[in-house]
């Protein structure tokens, strides 16, 4: 008797998600997908690697960062080094002050290179002597 209601219940879910399933963005979503370009990064006692990152600019950036030895951070500013404009350089898809990499975890950050430039980024999470010297650099290349 548990099975026939499984089934009914399974035939239920099934009618009612089908109509929805036109409605995905199926092949929008595909061609995105196709177009960024991941970078592996990791991020141990202090340093970035690889350092510094160069991209052309226009290009979808996913950087998936995983800290090797403990906790450390990843902050970087919108905006170029030195650039005085109001319009970002890099377009987050969910921009934070500061990102939390957990040790072993990787943590992906989602943005577009809009403008060229040199940014620098840093380690925003406290990691023993050497934190303060914890740097990096982004070059957005023409």
């Amino acid at each position: 008797m548990a099975k026939i209601e499984s089934v009914s219940l399974l035939r239920i879910i099934m009618a009612l998600l089908a109509p929805m399933a036109s409605c995905l963005p199926i092949g929008r979503t595909l061609a995105q997908t196709q177009d960024v370009q991941v970078i592996a990064v990791s991020a141990k006692k202090y340093e970035y690697s690889p350092a510094p990152i160069h991209i052309k600019k226009g290009t979808k950036v996913q950087l998936k960062i995983t800290a090797t030895d403990h906790d450390h951070g990843f902050k970087i500013a919108d905006l170029p080094d030195g650039s005085t404009g109001a319009t970002p350089g890099l377009v987050f898809v969910a921009a934070q002050d500061c990102w939390q990499l957990k040790k072993g975890e990787t943590t992906t950050i989602e943005f577009v290179a809009q403008a060229e430039g040199t940014y620098t980024f840093k380690c925003c999470h406290t990691c023993g002597l050497g934190h303060r010297g914890m740097k990096g650099q982004l070059v957005v290349d023409p």
